[in-house]
């Protein structure tokens, strides 16, 4: 066992984990602010983009870079200025650092030397996503960025499907598409928050069921990074689960269903289609001959 008392540690210098803003500058904490100013180095994920930040609010202290590339090189360095008494704060491009980020590195290593470790708490992406989602807060699941092999997505989505708390994703804009139907496809049909440029000008979170985001991305091209929020597992069966709600109606009810939601007939035709598998122009021959 390692007990660490973050503010009586005279032997080591201290690792602080700052918190920089998820896109307004406004995120930023007096805390963070002062701790910047007053460490002797600043490790960043993205340098280019936390000098834009030290130069808004002045602060001169030096920087230097730490990322997934260059951690191994750098980490023990790191690590023996701490070991000299020296003291480090890590920053990530946006929000908390060791989160989806090399940071957890840095911090494994420092704990393994019994350096204390300290957060200086602040913005992050998944949690403002998860509290304007209009979807349950009381239990969660941070999920972030899903692999990029579709046999490694499917995995892991097998893995969370049937947790009862919501599901937080992280999406790029090319990939969140294709995410969204991997979901609907592993998850069912579920409610989601699909929320975009936090605390930006053109912050945005469309409300709905997974297939009508995915109507709307084909109609909206995706644009900024995203938070994903899904609803957890309501137990309501395996053809929910499996996203088969549908089975039982002929062709016509599932539309008159989409319809029965204030859907134009149009779009409710695309949403069966989706949910079917089946290109939008086949159902709509199907039904014209019926």
């Amino acid at each position: 066992m390692k007990l660490q008392k973050s503010f009586h540690n005279q032997l080591t210098g201290t690792l602080y984990l700052v918190a920089t803003p998820i896109g307004n500058l406004e995120d930023m904490t007096f805390r963070a602010i002062r701790t910047l100013k007053e460490v002797d180095l600043i490790a960043a994920e993205d340098t280019r983009q936390t000098r834009k930040l030290m130069n808004h609010y002045e602060i001169s202290t030096r920087l230097i870079s730490y990322h997934e590339h260059n951690k191994h090189g750098s980490g023990p360095e790191i690590i023996r200025m701490l070991l000299e008494g020296q003291s480090v704060a890590i920053v990530s491009d946006a929000g908390l650092p060791a989160i989806s980020d090399p940071g957890y590195d840095l911090v494994v290593l420092a704990v393994e030397q019994q350096i204390a470790v300290v957060p200086v708490p602040g913005a992050n992406a998944a949690l403002s996503a998860l509290i304007i989602s209009g979807l349950p807060t009381e239990s969660f699941h941070f999920v972030g960025f899903l692999p990029r092999e579709r046999k490694t997505i499917h995995e892991q989505l097998d893995q969370v499907k049937t947790l009862k708390g919501s599901l937080l994703f992280y999406e790029s804009p090319h990939r969140v598409h294709k995410t969204l139907t991997f979901m609907q496809d592993k998850l069912g049909d579920r409610r989601i928050a699909l929320v975009r440029e936090l605390t930006k000008r053109y912050e945005e979170a469309m409300r709905g069921t997974i297939s009508e985001c995915i109507a709307y991305l084909e109609e909206h091209p995706a644009q900024g990074e995203y938070c994903i929020v899904v609803e957890g597992s309501q137990g309501s069966g395996a053809l929910q689960e499996e996203g088969k709600w549908w089975t039982e109606l002929t062709e016509e009810e599932h539309v008159t269903y989409y319809e029965g939601q204030s859907h134009s007939r149009k779009d409710a035709i695309k949403l069966a289609a989706l949910d079917r598998k089946i290109p939008k122009r086949e159902l709509y021959n199907s039904l014209l001959t019926k």
